[in-house]
């Protein structure tokens, strides 16, 4: 495996050991180990069907590890997953909106499930829907939202208890330019405000212009753990992209396209 010998904290924010899972009879994670530091953005990047949404499900408490130990924010998964998620936020690929609610009635029941404060709620989704430019639409049913709008309020319920890990599983799906640009920004700016982030997509530009590490999971076994410029040494490519093509064997998608266009020709 790749690895960065960037030297670690003593007390890592979310610590992975040797973490197996199954569904059913097919294994899909094989023994995966890493640890995120305070302040880190890390990728978790993959081809389709590699583990990284199920990484994702273990360590937010969603599914039960089959073996290895998870702690995240001092607190280890499955048995103390109610104070772990406490201090966990989590934008999911795809999510099931209760659709009968309104943006901001959503929103009130995700702070109060949080417990966060009412004043301070209320304060944080005029914020939150003010920035996102949700305001004007945050009396309308969310089955009336398009699927941008709808990322934008999972966005806004994750950061609403104002938690230490923030895991982000395709956070760009459905939005618009300028909106990517706001959550690259927000990326950055939680980061220095020393929260964790863990950042799971195929958008390979952005995962280099905002992380500091790589990780790189292929067939359910990480393959690859280090800062991008140590990857980028290691691998002799220069970016991540020819990085991930290579360990991930991407390169084989090559001939793949001649052979469509040769058959397009015929």
């Amino acid at each position: 495996m790749y690895h960065s010998n960037k030297a670690r904290g003593h007390d890592p924010v979310v610590t992975v050991d040797a973490l197996t899972f199954s569904y059913g009879i097919g294994q899909v994670l094989h023994g995966i180990t890493f640890a995120l530091e305070r302040g880190e953005v890390v990728g978790l990047l993959g081809p389709n069907g590699a583990g990284k949404s199920t990484t994702i499900k273990v360590l937010t408490g969603i599914l039960p590890p089959k073996g290895g130990t998870v702690r995240v924010a001092g607190y280890s998964m499955p048995t103390e997953a109610v104070e772990a998620k406490k201090r966990i936020g989590y934008v999911p690929e795809e999510a099931a909106l209760f659709e009968s609610l309104t943006g901001q009635e959503f929103l009130e029941l995700m702070g109060r499930l949080q417990e966060v404060p009412e004043e301070i709620l209320q304060s944080r989704i005029g914020r939150f829907l003010e920035q996102f430019e949700l305001a004007k639409v945050r009396s309308r049913r969310l089955d009336g939202y398009s699927k941008g709008m709808r990322q934008k309020v999972l966005l806004s319920a994750a950061l609403l208890h104002n938690p230490d890990v923030v895991m982000l599983d395709e956070p760009l799906s459905g939005l618009d330019v300028n909106a990517g640009f706001m959550v690259r920004d927000l990326v950055a700016a939680l980061a220095a405000e020393g929260k964790t982030i863990l950042y799971s997509s195929h958008v390979l530009d952005m995962v280099e212009r905002v992380c500091d590490r790589a990780l790189i999971i292929h067939e359910g076994r990480l393959i690859a753990d280090g800062s991008l410029e140590s990857l980028k040494a290691s691998t002799q490519r220069g970016s991540l992209e020819d990085v991930f093509r290579q360990l991930t064997h991407a390169e084989e998608t090559v001939s793949g396209v001649s052979e469509i266009i040769e058959s397009l020709r015929s």
